[in-house]
């Protein structure tokens, strides 16, 4: 049996490896991936990125041998008949390796990486680096890979960063990365929301699931009608725990219909009683278009993501 130890250290020698060889991806939405691989020609995997990126079967020999080795170490390798699959993807961002799992990402725990994991730790960093005063204290709920508590931390040197999750996989992913990316200011934390962790917080950051997914995937389905439950209940637990002056920075999407927005409403209730002011915006009105066709967004005429940015004092 491999223990979380051998797992994570072997993980760790495969990212150093990965960046020596000069390997670079940008994962792209669930969509994308799944037309791009169905293309003929890329039906079996032909260098690191094919299978490392693209999550694509491979055979043996593709890789250099050390590769295969440390994903056998860490448990991370599917040996099928002919072909090999990886369970685990290395993305790039901000100029560090991120391993989370594998395409498709069906597993209960699976620990999503994409295109809302740039634009959520682009506006973490902005707000890092526009804030008047400095980040002391700051958590990262929901972390999932600790994209966001490594983009905060690398800005905030000196700052006590939680990368907090239910999700053993996701905490187990975040050390791999906060060791690749050498932010020794991070603490992966096993907890709901912010119910483990104690006091108070400068900056709370969070890309928690948004979605309705009829399937309930953790890393997917937001809660509620609207896949807007965690969304507002992080609004909740911020309110209460955000030091004065201290921020949230809430990454999440909605459906919108017939020109409402209904996150935004519901939001705008709940910090009515609230010390904090606020803002919110549409990062992209459009995104995730082929949800549209489920049953799930029927009655929505275009999917958005926002960031909500609250500030106390």
């Amino acid at each position: 049996m491999i223990t979380r130890t051998t797992a994570v250290t072997a993980l760790r020698e495969l990212g150093t490896a990965l960046k020596d060889l000069g390997y670079s991806f940008t994962t792209v939405t669930p969509a994308t991936h799944a037309r791009v691989n169905a293309r003929p020609e890329n039906a079996l995997a032909r260098s690191l990125r094919d299978v490392l990126g693209w999550s694509r079967p491979f055979e043996p020999g593709t890789l250099p041998a050390r590769i295969v080795e440390l994903l056998d170490e860490a448990g991370m390798l599917d040996r099928g008949g002919d072909h090999w699959r990886s369970r685990v993807r290395f993305s790039t961002y901000d100029g560090e390796l991120f391993v989370h799992s594998a395409f498709p990402t069906t597993a209960a725990d699976s620990v999503f990486f994409g295109p809302d994991t740039y634009r959520m730790a682009d506006a973490a960093a902005a707000h890092v680096e526009g804030r008047d005063r400095p980040v002391r204290r700051a958590v990262d709920i929901g972390c999932g890979t600790g994209a966001g508590a490594i983009t905060v931390a690398k800005r905030a040197p000196g700052a006590e960063v939680l990368a907090v999750d239910i999700n053993d996989a996701a905490l187990r992913f975040t050390e791999v990365n906060t060791a690749l990316a050498g932010t020794t200011g991070v603490r992966p934390c096993h907890s709901d929301l912010l119910s483990g962790v104690d006091g108070d917080f400068d900056l709370i950051v969070s890309n928690p699931p948004f979605m309705i997914d009829p399937a309930g995937r953790a890393y997917r389905d937001g809660g509620g009608p609207e896949g807007h439950g965690l969304s507002l209940a992080i609004l909740d637990a911020a309110a209460e725990r955000l030091a004065p002056g201290g921020s949230l920075v809430l990454f999440s999407g909605t459906g919108i219909v017939d020109g409402h927005d209904p996150l935004r409403a519901a939001a705008e209730k709940r910090l009515a009683d609230t010390d904090l002011t606020w803002t919110y915006r549409e990062v992209d009105p459009d995104v995730y278009g082929e949800e549209l066709d489920g049953e799930a967004y029927a009655h929505a005429e275009r999917i958005a993501v926002v960031v909500l940015t609250a500030t106390r004092g």
